[in-house]
């Protein structure tokens, strides 16, 4: 008789056949070449498939063999590849030899994930270097592990007929190399070579053709060198690039580009020279080198520097990056010396795409044109990171990071989010993610709203999700609010801090209830004011505003984010009062002329055009003005950033402005008045502007301390622009901790108007389970 432990061995031995369907990261990463190998190894039958939910893999053999399968799938997967679950079935023997990589079927849900634009690996690297290779020195050089993905393809899932490559035919070599398992380019969908791949093109700015191939690139050189402004088309699009040293050619492009005093990021030849430059931490490093390869805040080191003054004048850091795909490798290797790589675009409209669109759009910002013969299919800016308290932050989600998902556990598609005015970005649900796009930009001009049209139809596609519901800003005249109209479908409008504070919620996987500390520039309130310095007790379904800043009014509106007097002149009015005339007498104002002052003060008596604000933004600009640290932001944040660098020139914290805390309808209002009366003496007094900026940020972190206290919630949820203030954010989140309160913050995408999309899109996704639930039959 059999025993039950020989039984038991003999139910291993058992041929069975697994069907498997893995949701993830798992296309364009070199997966299914892995599994080919792993069946191979483990001496299975079967095949191994795209698809548009994943990878499926039917595999047979014993029982002992598929579980080591899939454990070792687990385990042993690309480094780049993200398995979100693993669904198994078992089946019976089908027989049949080998196994193999099928075709790809085209059916089914979609849930996917698409992967972003990855960093060119050591290996393709080492090979552009090797002057016998066959790829030596080939720009478009790449391998399962590295290479363009989102910005290239059409539709799902992830091969080469759906991509870019179509009408590149592959030589007899790179299909050598495509179809062997051994190869690390095994079903490397963007592969290439010099003989049948893309190429680069010198263009005047006529269009013109002067060079072509590895003389394109280097007498690109010559012209950057010589101090002319090459528009060069890189992975996601174009960039701007000029010598970083040359002030005259720095000024000639802001000049030309309609930059104003915003600081340009830079593309640095490699890490050594960079340490030079900058002070760059071990965590700093990894990610520049890392396959995001994002533009990352630095800090400067003090004395003197090889970068024109007016390539950063406002700011003590520099945005740098280092090469991360084998052109810009090529470029900086030829150069030696770091240039200004900024996107080619003129202000406020959408980066360029395609050379014939870059010719006619950048006409007169560049003087020659460094072009390639792949089309690019989405356009896909660099991203922007800093490290915050050894944590990074997304401050641009873009190259790199999307579309990678956020996952969240009840989200199903058919919600769309629209996101903001600024920095917008739209997202769209799935099968238990949440899709956000690429940074797409200020909706300033009609050139941005094609942007954003183009960008929902081309995820809507890519994704094969239509949407049943739009999610928008409550703002009724935010283009991004308008243009959610154009779908014809039910409108979910939410309030802008609200969806700030669920984009937090999100990330971190929470359901609240949470204190969300949410200060920012404006935003739309559901009283109709203008809200931006905010304090919300939230969940998932709903929000209390339990706390703000006191409100004062902003004298021309609008105008007031560009003319940091008049928010002062709105701050003294509600400070003093009565005393009003005696305030006016500062000297910062005193450039504004004593008309225009007396102007702007009947507006706000006469509440004409001049509306209130509790914006912790504005705030910041009035204090910036008073202080004379700014008198006109030319950017979005300028006079923070400003107030920022001052603050952090400071030792010991000094002590805190007074003010109050007190209930007002119902709600906690900050009284700030009491700290801009101190201010205003400390000014009369003399007192140094590197002390009082370092005090307005104690006070500032006083404030949201004192608050959280009375409400006393365990998990407080920081957001909004102002928390792009690394000062603000780190202290803010050492003195909750130390309080005992667990402190969240975005980190997969930007506190600022970048990250609403997510909240909008969370928000939508309870408020269509509520409706479900209402109208779900009684059982």
């Amino acid at each position: 008789m059999e025993t039950a432990q020989s039984a038991a061995a003999s139910g291993l031995r058992t041929p069975l056949r697994l069907r498997a369907l893995v949701r993830g990261a798992v296309q364009g990463v070199g997966f299914r070449p892995f599994v080919f190998r792993l069946a191979q190894d483990l001496h299975l039958s079967g095949f191994v498939a795209n698809a548009p939910a994943g990878v499926i893999i039917e595999a047979e053999g014993n029982r002992h063999q598929l579980q080591t399968f899939l454990l070792r799938i687990e385990t042993e997967k690309p480094p780049l590849s993200r398995i979100e679950d693993v669904e198994t079935h078992w089946m019976a023997p089908r027989g049949g030899p080998g196994f193999t990589i099928g075709l790809s079927d085209e059916t089914g849900e979609m849930s996917s994930v698409v992967l972003p634009d990855i960093g060119i690996c050591a290996e393709c690297l080492e090979e552009i270097h090797e002057v016998t290779g066959r790829r030596y020195r080939y720009p478009f050089t790449n391998c399962t592990n590295c290479g363009p993905r989102y910005s290239i393809i059409t539709r799902m899932p992830y091969d080469r007929p759906n991509t870019s490559m179509a009408s590149f035919q592959m030589c007899p070599e790179c299909r050598a190399e495509y179809e062997n398992p051994a190869d690390r380019r095994f079903h490397a969908q963007p592969i290439a070579c010099p003989q049948c791949g893309p190429q680069l093109a010198l263009w005047d700015a006529s269009g013109e053709v002067l060079d072509l191939r590895d003389d394109a690139l280097l007498q690109s050189c010559e012209h950057i060198r010589a101090g002319a402004v090459v528009a060069m088309k890189g992975i996601g699009g174009f960039l701007l690039l000029v010598d970083a040293r040359n002030e005259e050619a720095v000024a000639a492009l802001r000049r030309r580009k309609l930059r104003g005093e915003k600081p340009f990021a830079l593309l640095w030849p490699d890490l050594d020279s960079l340490r030079r430059e900058c002070a760059v931490t071990d965590q700093e490093a990894l990610l520049l080198c890392s396959p995001e390869a994002p533009i990352l805040l630095l800090q400067r080191h003090s004395g003197a520097s090889q970068i024109a003054a007016n390539v950063a004048a406002d700011v003590d850091t520099l945005g740098v990056m280092l090469p991360y795909a084998p052109l810009h490798h090529l470029l900086m290797e030829e150069l030696r010396f770091p240039v200004v790589a900024t996107s080619g675009n003129l202000c406020d409209e959408p980066i360029c795409t395609d050379e014939s669109e870059a010719l006619r759009r950048l006409h007169g910002i560049a003087d020659f044109f460094l072009v390639h013969d792949r089309p690019i299919q989405r356009a896909v800016d660099d991203s922007v990171a800093r490290v915050v308290g050894g944590r990074e932050i997304l401050l641009r989600r873009a190259r790199g990071f999307a579309p990678l998902p956020i996952l969240c556990d009840e989200a199903e598609p058919g919600v769309l989010a629209l996101g903001g005015h600024l920095k917008n970005t739209v997202a769209l649900t799935g099968r238990k993610h949440i899709v956000v796009s690429q940074h797409i930009g200020d909706l300033e001009t009609p050139q941005a709203l094609h942007a954003l049209a183009r960008t929902c139809s081309g995820l809507q596609e890519l994704l094969d999700s239509r949407p049943e519901l739009v999610a928008a800003d409550l703002h009724p005249d935010y283009v991004s609010s308008r243009h959610a109209r154009t779908f014809e479908k039910p409108i979910c409008l939410v309030q802008h801090h609200y969806a700030h504070v669920l984009s937090v919620m999100a990330e971190h996987g929470l359901a609240g209830p949470v204190l969300g500390v949410c200060w920012d520039g404006t935003g739309y309130g559901i009283d109709g004011t203008v809200w931006g310095g905010e304090f919300l007790l939230a969940t998932r379904e709903d929000f209390t505003r339990v706390a703000h800043l006191r409100p004062f009014r902003l004298p021309g509106g609008d105008r007031c984010m560009k003319e940091p007097p008049r928010c002062a002149v709105g701050v003294l009015h509600e400070a003093f009062d009565e005393k009003m005339p005696e305030a006016l007498d500062l000297a910062p104002l005193a450039l504004l002329g004593a008309e225009t002052v007396q102007t702007l003060v009947r507006m706000i008596e006469h509440r004409l055009n001049a509306p209130l604000t509790t914006s912790a933004g504005r705030f910041f600009d009035a204090v910036a003005a008073l202080l004379d640290v700014s008198q006109r932001n030319s950017y979005e944040g300028q006079a923070a950033m400003r107030l920022e660098r001052l603050a952090r020139q400071i030792g010991a914290a000094p002590a805190p402005w007074p003010f109050d805390v007190g209930e007002s309808a119902a709600c906690l209002q900050i009284d700030w008045r009491p700290a801009v009366r101190h201010l205003v003496e400390r000014l009369a007094a003399g007192e140094d502007q590197v002390n009082l900026a370092a005090a307005f940020h104690e006070t500032l972190l006083e404030m949201i301390c004192r608050v959280v206290a009375a409400v006393d919630m365990r998990d407080v949820v920081l957001s909004g622009g102002c928390f792009q203030n690394v000062l603000l954010l780190q202290q803010t989140t050492v003195r909750l901790e130390q309080a005992g309160r667990r402190v969240f913050w975005n980190r997969q995408v930007p506190p600022n108007d970048g990250g609403i999309a997510l909240g909008q899109a969370l928000y939508a996704l309870h408020l269509r389970l509520r409706q479900q639930r209402k109208t779900a039959p009684c059982v």
